[in-house]
């Protein structure tokens, strides 16, 4: 892609900067432990492509359950072999992409908009979409005493993560369909749009310093669980009530040199997402012990079982859908018209998934030539 059509305009030099800051305060993410018996490689087992390792990149959040359950429950260390399963955990997507880019990480758990501007930035050269893993689990939550129906949200303050990220986007997009103006940069406008890590966006709601956000889970449920009332799914507003929240990436170096440890991945995540919609309590259970290994803290059930039950995990990247998301930061002013072709790389789930007797997934014709 050309660097005139990648470059991001004035409003996205900002969020630029903001990755760095992310990486700055945190690294390219914490290495999560990885000694439990689950993890313990099976006797007799053979190495993938004599490799050690293979260094797994994931979230601490539900919408990345089919990496907290595959390495919670063991899929991903099965497939794996003698190769051992390494995992690092991400609290912001532009962190994970630069432990891709260089070469801390190899495969990852991520969501669209950090995916799209890490293809775009490195002008195709730096990640392939490899599967997807989930679809949904970001809500509209809000103080029911001062917005009660979607036109009050006008003029009120409401929280996204990030400048430039998924939810962000999203809500800059609904914004306009309203005929609202917004400034996405600095936010201001007919709505207050309150930049706010999620990891402080419960004690925001609860100072009284925002009057809602568009958050994923489980900071959704974590807002409801004091108070606050879903005015709005975000599901509700895709056909089929599906999006992509959720993809598998990987480094093009590593898919070239390692196609066999990729398809292992590939082939525990398919098992895993299947496992967890065969056992939803189960799973849930499972998801909830990986956030309390990685994090010391579980979730409490007010906040997991409504976040849990709002999630689709499936292997569909949902291309179609990163294609209109990418469109939203263009009419946002946050993106120049991003080419995304060659983003995906589907052979190695559809090879999977028809050895399984399932239906192969689509592209949306941004797939490898």
């Amino acid at each position: 892609m050309p660097a005139s059509s990648n470059l991001v305009r004035r409003g996205l030099a900002v969020a630029a900067a903001l990755p760095l800051l992310a990486l700055a305060a945190c690294g390219y993410g914490s290495e999560a432990k990885d000694d439990s018996p689950e993890q313990q490689v099976a006797a007799g087992a053979e190495k993938i492509d004599g490799l050690d390792s293979v260094r797994i990149g994931y979230f601490g959040n539900l919408t990345h359950a089919t990496a907290l359950v595959g390495k919670q429950k063991g899929f991903f260390q099965k497939e794996l072999g003698a190769t051992r399963a390494k995992y690092q955990v991400f609290n912001a997507g532009p962190s994970e992409i630069e432990a891709l880019n260089s070469g801390s990480v190899d495969i990852g758990w991520i969501g669209p908009s950090p995916s799209i501007n890490g293809y775009t930035r490195s002008e195709g050269k730096s990640l392939r979409i490899v599967s997807g893993s989930a679809s949904g689990g970001v809500k509209l939550v809000v103080n029911p005493d001062k917005i009660k129906t979607l036109d009050d949200v006008k003029g009120k303050k409401i929280a996204t993560p990030q400048l430039g990220n998924t939810q962000d986007v999203a809500f800059l997009n609904w914004i306009a369909g309203r005929g609202w103006k917004v400034d996405a940069q600095s936010g201001k406008g007919d709505v207050s749009v309150i930049r706010t890590d999620n990891k402080i966006t419960p004690d925001a709601y609860k100072s009284g310093s925002i009057d809602g956000a568009w958050v994923p889970e489980p900071t959704a449920s974590k807002l409801v669980s004091q108070g606050a009332k879903v005015l709005l799914d975000e599901a509700d507003l895709w056909p089929d009530k599906k999006f992509v929240i959720t993809n598998v990436i990987v480094s093009q170096k590593f898919l070239e040199e390692h196609p066999k440890a990729v398809e292992a991945v590939l082939k525990a995540s398919v098992a895993t997402n299947k496992w967890i919609n065969a056992n939803p309590e189960e799973a849930k259970a499972a998801a909830n012990a990986q956030l309390k290994e990685d994090s010391g803290k579980a979730l409490p059930a007010e906040v997991i079982d409504p976040a849990w039950k709002s999630i689709q995990f499936i292997d569909d990247p949902l291309a179609s859908t990163l294609n209109t998301e990418a469109d939203y930061a263009v009419k946002a002013g946050l993106l120049e018209k991003p080419k995304l072709d060659g983003i995906y790389d589907l052979t190695l789930l559809n090879k999977i998934l028809k050895a399984q007797g399932a239906s192969p997934v689509d592209d949306a014709g941004l797939g490898v030539e």
